[in-house]
């Protein structure tokens, strides 16, 4: 039982170390260690005769649709056209006069992680980083050719910014008719607002009846955004939602091999998903869809919400209105949009408490102005809700500690008498009134609290350039002179100072090397989570000190 404690610990820091690996070989397109042994290869994507319209192939989605179901346009080779860039107070936007999608666009709030004069950009296309949003038109009839957007489509005049006072900005798109067929697309984008209004009319002037399914589709290449970092793993690939499975990410590894997801339901959404920001397409009324993704190329993969829109006879017209997302994951703005979209900042199986955690830590924010502050404040508050449990650890921790010497020269007497020392331990815990658990229950029961937070400050957009004081500019990047890390790594080893010497020398030293080794990693984590960790453990080593004093228990 003596060291049942430290055997503990050591599972729990063995168990860390494993997870961090497996998240930095997921972030880096590795299988997870506890996916089995692969996928079955994916089948590879077929190619058709190109349509009358000129426009490229129609590429198999790889999914489990209808042997009629229509299959969308490749982005193989796709070509270009004219380009026309909008701005609001918060986007700068590009659209592509083929098909009149999105491929560019910058978020003028945000700063990149890698170069801080230039804004994030998160759509863009230049054949290396591929990230698009696109719609168009598909029927399984034969002999129908509809607009998709591969197809060339002319702007109509109009501003191409947002001047002041003016709170919306609106774009209009028109394909030419195809066999008396047409799609006009309506893009409208506000002020201060990450959504943009996307209205589709389907006219058709052609001479019999058409069926159309309109999709909206996501492409983006299967690589993590620069910058992300090698020792802590975030989600980057597709994700969707429906009533049904409700949120599911998508890996890129998963499409290719044929993923298994929802492909029909009568609500949801679909989503591109990387850190702190993320893209979605949004149908606001209840309706039957179906969603589909695909691997389109080398290193190019898709998720698309495709929406029947019933037969249009001739002379008639349809109108189908949906919504595209493209911004920062900002979780109450995320909620009011649809439900579940919130989810795309990912906390994990913690979430239940996560996400108290987070609003608590906005409340704090609202009241002290400063994030670090906030993230200070929130420490503090969870270590005094803790306080007499800590307390109860940190006395068992002392206790173990003013008998150790005791333990150790015992232990020396009877090195050759396994059974008698351990008969002759427990004699001395009885007698001294001593758990060797009590030193490491309440720490293992308020871990999940504390991992919660973690993924918090890891997730949170909010902390993306946001000051501290001094040196601190951005508690999302690592601290520039590396004074937290080394702080923090100076409290850790006091720490161990504080607790109880194991009797085995060999443990004695790896007690020693552990938080070095742990500290490692905390280098290159945001200055955010470093601050976090350094004010917890300052909190404890005050509280270990306290006790220790009390108890008659040097603190050497």
């Amino acid at each position: 039982m003596t060291d049942f404690r430290r055997t503990l610990l050591w599972v729990v820091f063995v168990t860390s170390l494993v997870l961090l690996w497996d998240g930095w070989q997921k972030a880096n397109g590795h299988p997870s260690l506890f996916a089995g042994f692969g996928h079955p290869p994916a089948a590879a994507p077929a190619s058709a005769a190109a349509g009358g319209t000129g426009v490229p192939a129609a590429m198999s989605q790889g999914v489990a649709a209808a042997p009629a179901a229509a299959t969308l346009p490749s982005n193989a080779a796709t070509p270009t056209g004219q380009t026309f860039e909008v701005s609001t107070d918060v986007v700068k936007a590009t659209f592509d006069s083929l098909g009149g999608s999105l491929v560019r666009l910058e978020l003028l709030k945000y700063r990149d992680e890698l170069d801080h004069e230039r804004d994030v950009v998160l759509f863009q296309r230049n054949g290396a980083d591929d990230y698009v949003a696109e719609t168009g038109l598909i029927t399984s009839q034969p002999g129908v050719t509809l607009p998709t957007h591969l197809t060339p489509m002319t702007l109509a005049p109009g501003p191409r910014t947002l001047a002041p006072g003016v709170n919306e900005l609106t774009l209009r798109f028109e394909s030419a008719p195809i066999d008396g067929r047409q799609l006009i697309k309506t893009y409208t984008l506000k002020r201060g607002e990450y959504t943009i209004a996307v209205h589709h009319e389907v006219i058709n002037n052609g001479a019999t009846p058409i069926k159309p399914d309109l999709y909206l589709q996501l492409v983006r290449d299967g690589r993590p955004p620069p910058g992300q970092s090698s020792f802590y793993s975030t989600f980057t690939g597709p994700a969707m939602y429906t009533e049904s499975s409700k949120y599911k990410k998508i890996t890129f590894k998963d499409i290719a091999a044929g993923d298994d997801h929802d492909k029909k339901s009568d609500s949801g959404w679909i989503a591109m998903v990387q850190h702190y920001f993320a893209s979605a397409w949004l149908v606001p009324t209840p309706g039957p869809r179906e969603f589909r993704t695909a691997k389109i190329g080398p290193d190019l993969y898709s998720i698309a919400m495709v929406l029947p829109l019933g037969e249009i006879a001739p002379g008639a017209s349809k109108s189908e209105d949906a919504i595209l997302f493209a911004g920062p994951q900002e979780e109450k703005k995320l909620a009011a949009l649809a439900p579940g979209l919130e989810l795309v900042k990912d906390y994990g199986m913690l979430m239940p408490l996560a996400k108290p955690l987070f609003w608590l830590l906005t409340e704090l924010h609202a009241f002290l102005g400063n994030w670090g502050w906030s993230i200070v404040s929130l420490v503090v508050i969870l270590k005094a809700a803790f306080f007499w449990l800590n307390a109860s650890a940190y006395k068992s921790m002392a206790k173990m500690k003013a008998i150790n010497p005791r333990v150790m020269e015992m232990r020396e007497r009877l090195k050759d008498k396994p059974q008698q020392m351990q008969q002759e331990m427990m004699r001395i815990y009885r007698e001294e009134k001593v758990n060797p658990l009590g030193g490491c229950l309440p720490i293992v029961v308020q871990m999940p609290f504390f991992i919660s937070l973690y993924w918090v400050l890891l997730s949170s957009v909010e902390m993306r350039g946001a000051p501290w004081i001094g040196w601190i500019h951005d508690l999302s990047v690592r601290d520039p002179y590396f004074i937290l890390p080394l702080l923090m790594t100076g409290t850790s080893l006091i720490q161990v100072a504080l607790g109880a010497k194991p009797p085995d020398p060999v443990q004695a030293k790896m007690m020693w090397i552990m938080p070095l080794a742990f500290s490692v990693m905390f280098f290159f984590f945001p200055a955010g989570l470093v601050m976090y960790w350094l004010t917890n453990n300052i909190l404890s080593i005050t509280q270990q000190w306290v006790i220790n004093k009390r108890l008659g228990v040097s603190n050497r």
